[in-house]
């Protein structure tokens, strides 16, 4: 099978990269030269725009920003839709961003009227599962594209799952970065009111690996909180925009999600505060501030 990938940021350069280690025929396509060059260094054909890429692959894959993006290298001019319109058929679409389900859907309709099969595949694992290929994939669309973009998704990932029909990924991905955004508030909350009450937080930490507190994230992102390290993984403004997502999902449904509206609100004031390029979990140096700390 060849393969297509669009997108080559924090996460789509890894990804794209481990896709080569797998043997797969590899063109790419990135807006900036310069970010397809490590890519054809390694081997992959390059691209003009998404149309020809499309072109020469069996599936296409999209990792960009947000629903905008991902509909304009799907259904924009020289786009994806392009080789459907110009006939050619049997190409599998994959969107692997993370955006509104609604958009999957109207995305993965507007596809299908081109004869070009879709499926929205948002990951979660940031930037280290993308480079070891341990990604969780959640995958919503036809169980048979499914089924042909499985090796596919096994180049990148380890935990894939179909997860129901157009959209159905991109809900899973929103249920994710609830559990994800509360939990990292949670935990910075948690260290935060260790080191505000005179008690070394690595310790608290550390009791609290012990016992029901404990999660991935306690252990993880809490070492790199009491690290100090806020190297970007995730950016902030990232999980803002994601938030967002579940927010306005919420607001079409009439969802009371008021756990994940507290935390919406700290990113957004986080990328206020100029933390935005900063991972998300500099949501402790936010708290800091407010509380009179370090900041």
């Amino acid at each position: 099978m060849k393969v297509g990938f669009i997108g080559l940021g924090i996460m789509g350069r890894p990804m794209a990269l481990n896709l080569l280690k797998g043997g797969f025929e590899l063109t790419v396509w990135a807006r900036r030269p310069e970010q397809m060059r490590p890519l054809a260094d390694a081997g992959a054909k390059t691209a003009a725009n998404p149309a020809e890429l499309a072109g020469a692959v069996d599936l296409a894959i999209s990792m960009v920003a947000d629903a905008p993006d991902v509909e304009q290298v799907m259904l924009g001019e020289k786009g994806i839709a392009s080789v459907g319109a110009a006939g050619k058929r049997g190409l599998i679409a994959v969107d692997m961003s993370t955006i509104l389900p609604a958009a999957a859907r109207d995305i993965g309709e507007r596809l299908a009227a081109r004869g070009i099969d879709f499926l929205d595949a948002p990951v979660s694992g940031g930037e280290v599962g993308a480079v070891a290929g341990t990604l969780s994939v959640m995958v919503g669309g036809s169980a048979a594209a499914f089924a042909s973009a499985g090796p596919v998704f096994a180049c990148m990932g380890k935990n894939i799952v179909h997860v129901g029909g157009s959209g159905a990924g991109q809900v899973a991905k929103a249920a994710n970065q609830i559990m994800t955004g509360v939990g990292v508030l949670t935990v910075a909350e948690a260290l935060n009111f260790a080191a505000r009450n005179g008690v070394d937080p690595a310790k608290v930490r550390e009791a609290l690996l012990g016992g029901f507190a404990y999660s991935k994230i306690l252990e993880n992102h809490g070492q790199r909180m009491l690290d100090r390290n806020f190297k970007p993984g995730f950016k902030a403004w990232m999980h803002q925009k994601d938030m967002n997502i579940v927010m306005r999902s919420a607001h079409e449904l009439g969802l009371c999600l008021p756990a994940a509206a507290a935390t919406a609100q700290m990113f957004n004031a986080m990328v206020g505060a100029g933390l935005g390029e900063e991972d998300s979990i500099a949501v402790l140096k936010l708290l800091e501030h407010l509380s009179g700390g370090e900041g």
